[in-house]
């Protein structure tokens, strides 16, 4: 038997692939995984990004070949369509993903078109090399055409369908753009806005949890620069937050804006009565229970932190290490079927509900294309439940925090006012605008609260404070 180096140039028939630059290799395994594997990106880009060695300018190359293309890739799609000659559908899938990323290059960045093109064909020949000839005629044919003027050659009318056009012009599935344009009274200008926003690069927030630590030194500390509204955000100006040392010692955690601000309000609202029984009926995977238990612990009171999946309980516990939070393990929907979670015991309740998340899209950009209007059902069926056993853990005269991280309104109005009606005890709403910090600038006429990436620069959270009679 042959050894040595030359010992498979005769026997071994595998393909020899030619080389490629790291970055856009990085990319496209990001990619493929996310469509081949149902992969996340933001979980799998950086284990991807550590294999290749890749750090400084290679590795946010990557990261915006990888979250540019998710973001774009309905309209990516739509125009590979055109320039194919056939749908993007029945095109083999790995010549499709790095289809995706050389229309990215060409049509959203400052990628000269040659190299592009030519980058992209070198992908396309490494991993079906039978398609080069056409991955070449497909590009040179998106490259004659910038962004904007593919818009207006595929999309339709602004007049006479809307919606469409603006589902194609920003990347957004059509129901997607339908819910937000009704969250956001029919304004179809802001609601461009709001989806030219989902499409940017969403900045890191930290959390400097109080008492631990002062935003103003952990800004120093990182160079970034205090939030706008929420007494703890730091704005991460670059770099991995987990490299942050008062991220890792436990006295500042990532969380976005809108998060800090919601579970704040609910610390913050007036309360008669007993003061140190909190609840977070929904903790996984732990950034608000860790703020209100750094809250709590400043005010004499404990948290109780539930959460109904094992990993993700222990994810809370490794968040709340140090504070006063006990984490059960368990469905939140127990409130008085269970011992550890009894009825009318709690002074203050968060449930931040599982929903589509289609608040958070910027910051997962695969999500905007998995979610369906058939989640919709089953998701407010849960929150409907889970308000209704935050009403029961809560005492009378205690006040819970309905939270959801997606503007929807059957996820939010509708389900509140359906959970409250549903609950068979005496409900208030409360006017959540004046927890949020002054001058905070369109939060509408109450007593609900939606914030919006393009308003406030937030995830779009809602927030819905209600006291039990």
């Amino acid at each position: 038997m042959r050894s040595g180096p030359s010992a498979g140039r005769g026997g071994d028939r595998r393909p020899v692939r030619p080389p490629m630059d790291r970055p856009r290799r990085a990319a496209y395994e990001a990619v493929a995984a996310v469509h081949r594997d149902d992969a996340f990106a933001n979980l799998v880009l950086p284990i991807i990004l550590r294999e290749e060695g890749l750090f400084g300018r290679d590795a946010a190359f990557a990261t915006e070949l990888t979250y540019g293309t998710l973001r774009h890739l309905g309209t990516l799609d739509a125009i590979l369509t055109d320039a194919a000659g056939r749908d993007v559908a029945r095109i083999d899938p790995p010549v499709r993903d790095a289809l995706r990323l050389g229309a990215y290059q060409l049509l959203h960045t400052r990628v000269p078109p040659h190299a592009a093109v030519s980058s992209t064909v070198d992908l396309v020949r490494s991993v079906a090399p039978g398609a080069t000839g056409f991955a070449n005629a497909v590009l040179r044919e998106v490259s004659t055409r910038d962004a904007d003027a593919w818009v207006a050659k595929l999309a339709p009318s602004m007049e006479t369908d809307p919606v469409g056009h603006l589902a194609l012009a920003y990347s957004h599935p059509q129901w997607i753009v339908r819910a937000f344009s009704e969250a956001l009274g029919g304004d179809l200008g802001e609601t461009a806005r709001l989806l030219i926003e989902d499409n940017e690069r969403p900045p890191v927030h930290l959390c400097a949890r109080p008492g631990l630590i002062d935003p103003i030194e952990l800004a120093d500390q990182v160079g970034g620069a205090p939030g706008a509204f929420s007494p703890y955000t730091v704005y991460l100006p670059g770099g991995a937050p987990g490299d942050v040392p008062a991220v890792v010692d436990g006295r500042a955690h990532v969380q976005d804006e809108g998060s800090q601000l919601v579970a704040a309000a609910l610390a913050d609202a007036p309360l008669d009565g007993p003061d140190g029984r909190w609840l977070d009926l929904c903790a996984g995977p732990g950034g608000k229970a860790g703020l209100l238990g750094a809250l709590a612990a400043q005010r004499g009171a404990r948290v109780t932190a539930v959460e109904v999946a094992e990993h993700r309980a222990r994810l809370v516990s490794q968040a709340t290490r140090g504070l006063p939070v006990a984490v059960l393990a368990m469905d939140g929907r127990d409130v008085g079927a269970d011992p550890k979670l009894p009825e009318q015991h709690f002074d203050r309740v968060l449930v931040d509900a599982p929903c589509t998340g289609l608040g958070s899209l910027r910051r997962r950009p695969e999500s905007r294309w998995r979610r369906q209007p058939s989640d919709l059902p089953p998701l407010t069926r849960l929150q409907r439940e889970l308000l209704g056993a935050a009403l029961r853990a809560v005492r009378p005269g205690g006040l819970v925090a309905y939270v959801t991280c997606s503007p929807h309104t059957v996820e939010t109005h509708v389900t509140v006012t359906e959970a409250a009606r549903r609950s068979g005890v005496p409900v208030d709403f409360v006017d959540a605008r004046p927890l949020l910090p002054a001058g905070m600038p369109g939060l509408g006429d109450g007593p609900t609260v939606q914030l919006w990436p393009h308003r406030h620069g937030t995830d779009a959270m809602f927030l819905a404070v209600l006291r039990r009679g």
